[in-house]
């Protein structure tokens, strides 16, 4: 089965809470929102602003913001900032020395347009359409119909 990690489901997840607030969130008043422990909130957070996807500021008023809009930041770099670059295959991710079929495969280097294709796809969509759903059919049709 091929689906996204927990932690990147948490990113999006702790992404929109921040994008709804309009304001500086504190790591413990995301845990409270979002009936998550801290750690999980704190290692969620450090990722996103060493991607420089969020902003962590000091002081009374201090917390964590977006550093971007919402429609500049997409899925695709919410995964990148917490998984790594995405690839179904350790051969897609350069890692070819990894695979003990390097050697003898018949499909090496099929899986990039599947790659492609997938990170195209994920690269369209952010997380102001997370947040807000996409019930309109042209928008699906943006993202998914040159697939």
């Amino acid at each position: 089965m091929l689906k996204i990690t927990r932690m990147s489901d948490y990113a999006v997840v702790v992404l929109v809470e921040l994008m709804q607030t309009k304001s500086c969130m504190s790591v413990s008043g995301l845990a409270q929102e979002m009936k998550l422990t801290e750690p999980t909130i704190s290692k969620v957070l450090k990722a996103l602003v060493q991607a420089g996807i969020v902003i962590s500021r000091r002081g009374s008023n201090g917390g964590y913001s977006l550093a971007a809009s919402p429609q500049d930041i997409s899925v695709e770099q919410i995964i990148n900032a917490i998984d790594g670059p995405i690839a179904i295959t350790d051969c897609a991710n350069g890692n070819e020395p990894d695979c003990v079929l390097s050697d003898v495969c018949s499909i090496r280097g099929r899986w990039d347009g599947v790659n492609t294709a997938i990170r195209g796809v994920l690269s369209n969509v952010t997380l102001a359409d997370m947040a807000g759903g996409m019930h309109n059919k042209e928008k699906e049709q943006r993202h998914y119909g040159s697939y």
